[in-house]
């Protein structure tokens, strides 16, 4: 059996992942893992289906306009609803790219004490936690434009009006629906972006699947599993 002081030839040291780190090092690591993790989401995001596919991120109706929903599927007009939902995440699936630039700024502001905090945190989205804070005023004020012209492109307002309007024809209905779906998308839109951060931080302080993917991660990473014994 080996012992603490070796590994077998052409093995990494046991020790390497756990040894101290600099603080240098924890601030690099964790910009690291920030940017690999924020790739993936805006990558899995921002593709078609990336939304309307993902049953974790996918927007449905407003909620003030589920009764409508329900009350006109239930007299077989549910294709309006659908047309109206996939409107909406594709508009959303256009507007997340945007997210790029938002995130690299928030990353350059990343202080050291920020991110020893975050490493060390027993929070398993203290990362996103951090994203959350630094980047949701800026990312409503960048997505709502680019929603808003996904929401022409994809003729969001057209089903939408089509939706009220047959709903509206139903007998005893009183109720009159307002939403505003411009902020509704952008909202979803950009929580549908942090659920997947917090998912790939996830991944990668528990090392599934491999993504801790370079020497920096691992170090960085093994240290941080190292304190949490």
């Amino acid at each position: 059996m080996a012992t603490s002081t070796g590994s077998p030839q052409g093995q990494p040291s046991s020790t390497t992942s756990s040894t101290a780190i600099s603080s240098s090092e924890a601030a690099s690591g964790i910009k690291q893992a920030l940017s690999q993790g924020l790739d993936r989401s805006i990558k899995s995001l921002a593709v078609r289906d990336g939304f309307l596919g993902n049953a974790a991120v996918k927007i449905l109706m407003p909620p003030e306009a589920q009764k409508v929903e329900s009350a006109l599927r239930g007299i077989g007009l549910g294709s309006l609803c659908d047309n109206l939902i996939q409107s909406l995440n594709r508009a959303a699936e256009s507007a997340v790219s945007e997210a790029t630039p938002v995130f690299v700024s928030a990353l350059s502001q990343l202080t050291i004490r920020d991110a020893t905090n975050i490493l060390l945190s027993g929070q398993p989205d203290a990362a996103t936690d951090f994203f959350k804070r630094a980047t949701t005023t800026e990312l409503t004020k960048r997505f709502s434009p680019i929603v808003e012209g996904a929401l022409g492109k994809y003729k969001v307002a057209q089903y939408w009006s089509a939706v009220v309007s047959k709903y509206n024809q139903i007998p005893l209905v009183n109720d009159k629906i307002e939403t505003d779906l411009n902020k509704y998308v952008t909202q979803k839109a950009i929580e549908g972006l942090f659920l997947q951060v917090a998912a790939e931080e996830l991944k990668i302080r528990n090392n599934l699947g491999g993504t801790r993917t370079t020497p920096l991660l691992q170090k960085v990473f093994g240290y941080a599993d190292k304190q949490k014994k």
